[in-house]
């Protein structure tokens, strides 16, 4: 709502309520005297009727004629000649009202013929009223309605007669004046409330015209950015100062503008910069490590020993495939083999340390938020390596180069986070005996024929989640025995039946029933004839049986003395 119509809703109300209870205490007035008036006029003439009717009856009685019906007929007669004379205008009524409400005089008249009381006749509950009044014998003004007219009356009971006499007057008689004078306040209250609010809105507009520019050019100001537009200064009053004070703040914001464009022109500036620089350090360093350097450039990211997730894959029999391909196959096909393994690695949030010749290192959950299980998509990435390895050997045949056969080593475990290096060359690694081990568990994919083997560690982090395979138990450094497994995306159902019956035969094996371990070997290889962990396993056993092994066995194969 604007500024104009807040004045008029304050000016209009204080207007209209000073002329409503001006023109409510005239109308009172005229109405208290209109009612005096009437009521003085009429109760005259009812006391002269009510006179003259008791100096009719009096001679009546003065001369004992009250018992004669012909002489009190005339003396009511007579007394109706009187009434009748008292009336001064066609308005006036006299009338004469028995106990029940029955008209027995009036001075009503039709045209043609003399009044009498046939002339009036009740209409609805007329009757019923003036009976109420006659019951009342009531010597008050009072309102009535006598034939349909609604009237001003006052009246007395003359007992002689047993008439209720009512002097009325039309109330219109009375009080037309009065309701014109409600008209006329009507009138004047609209049109005092019409040429009201038009002043008020012209001088509205006239107070409130510099805030209307104040505020256009303020618009103009944010369609166009133009800083330079000004207010003209029309009042040297409070508004004028307004207007005055917005020219400075303006002429302030322009320069400060003109400043800030500067400023942003640098930042865009640093901005690309900073973008450029983190795209070409981002192929040797990971992305996170280059946002905490620049968010932090004092922190030289010292080392920190964490609990994460080592991914270590490796080409088999790289030496021998590189040395039957000219230099251009060999590149290209290991960059080509290089981007299908790291994005799978990078997919799920895992961080790529670095390439040792044809290997690749990589680690997850260095960025890990708290309660984030990061040990399955480091097992996922190796099962979508395998798919992707399986592609990229498809496009290898297709151009009559050599197939790549790899083995991927998970572990899962504490590790030794950092910048190591030296100022001129540093490099983001993890290092430690986990890192270690996934470097060996990569190296066991050969001897168990398997793309993929994981620590247990690890297996106690995603055995909900995909379909497991307990493997052996090896022996690890200060005397310790690890099992390690190997998982699978999916199984078929022979295989799942198979790798079923493997985990029961591994759960006979470690609590030495060799005999019914061996026994689930061959269910194993009923299922998957040439399987190799099962023929492994199940030569163990039978060598077992033979020759058992020393108490204090953990699991793993023993070596015998030849």
């Amino acid at each position: 709502m604007s500024i104009r119509w807040k004045i008029v809703l304050i000016v209009v109300p204080l207007i209209l309520a000073t002329l409503l209870l001006t023109g409510v205490s005239s109308y009172f007035s005229a109405y208290n005297g209109i009612t005096r008036v009437a009521k003085d006029f009429l109760g005259f003439k009812a006391q002269e009727l009510q006179n003259q009717a008791e100096s009719q009856w009096r001679l009546l009685v003065e001369n004992n004629l009250t018992g004669k019906p012909e002489m009190v007929s005339a003396t009511q007669a007579a007394v109706e000649g009187y009434a009748r004379s008292i009336v001064r205008s066609a308005t006036e009524l006299i009338v004469a009202v028995g106990e029940d409400g029955s008209i027995r005089m009036s001075t009503a008249s039709t045209a043609g013929r003399p009044a009498d009381s046939s002339a009036l006749s009740w209409q609805g509950d007329e009757q019923q009223v003036a009976a109420a009044l006659v019951k009342g014998r009531s010597t008050d003004l009072v309102t009535v309605t006598l034939g349909g007219k609604a009237r001003v009356a006052k009246g007395f009971w003359f007992e002689p007669f047993g008439w209720y006499l009512l002097v009325s007057e039309e109330r219109t008689a009375f009080y037309g004046q009065v309701n014109q004078i409600a008209l006329r306040t009507v009138i004047i209250l609209v049109g005092a409330i019409a040429g009201g609010v038009l002043l008020v809105l012209i001088f509205a507009g006239y107070l409130t015209r510099p805030l209307t520019r104040v505020v256009g050019t303020m618009k103009e100001i944010i369609s166009t950015n133009d800083l330079s537009k000004r207010v003209v200064v029309e009042y040297h009053d409070e508004i004028g100062a307004l207007a005055q004070t917005f020219n400075l703040m303006t002429g302030k914001l322009e320069q400060a503008y003109k400043e800030i464009k500067g400023f942003a022109y640098q930042a865009v500036l640093a901005e690309r910069q900073e973008k450029r620089t983190k795209t070409l350090f981002s192929k040797f360093v990971p992305a996170h490590v280059i946002d905490e350097y620049i968010a932090n450039p004092e922190d030289t990211l010292v080392g920190d020993n964490r609990v994460l997730a080592v991914l270590f894959s490796d080409i088999r029999s790289f030496t021998t495939i590189s040395e039957k391909m000219s230099p251009e196959n060999l590149v290209y096909s290991l960059n080509r083999y290089f981007e299908s393994m790291v994005a799978p690695i990078i997919e799920r949030k895992g961080i790529v340390d670095k390439y040792i010749g044809d290997a690749i290192k990589a680690f997850f959950g260095a960025k890990a938020a708290p309660g984030e299980n990061f040990a399955l998509p480091s097992v996922l990435a190796a099962l979508e390596m395998m798919e992707r390895l399986v592609a990229f050997n498809t496009e290898q045949a297709a151009s009559n180069r050599p197939e790549f056969r790899n083995g991927v080593g998970i572990t899962y475990g504490v590790v030794t986070i950092g910048n190591i290096g030296t100022d001129k060359k540093k490099e983001y690694t993890v290092m430690g005996e986990t890192a270690d081990l996934a470097e060996h568990l990569e190296s066991l994919t050969k001897e168990y024929q398997q793309p993929l083997i994981f620590a247990e560690s690890l297996h106690q982090k995603v055995k909900d989640d995909v379909a497991c395979r307990l493997l052996d138990s090896i022996p690890w450094r200060g005397g310790r025995s690890l099992k390690i497994f190997t998982a699978r995306r999916e199984l078929a159902s022979r295989e799942k039946e198979a790798w079923g019956n493997h985990n029961l035969a591994m759960a006979q094996y470690f609590d030495r029933g060799f005999a019914r371990a061996a026994g689930y070997f061959r269910d194993v290889l009923k299922v998957l004839p040439g399987d190799h962990p099962a023929t492994l396993l199940l030569d163990r056993c039978t060598q077992f049986q033979k020759a058992p092994p020393p108490s204090d066995w953990s699991g793993g194969k023993v070596m015998r003395a030849s």
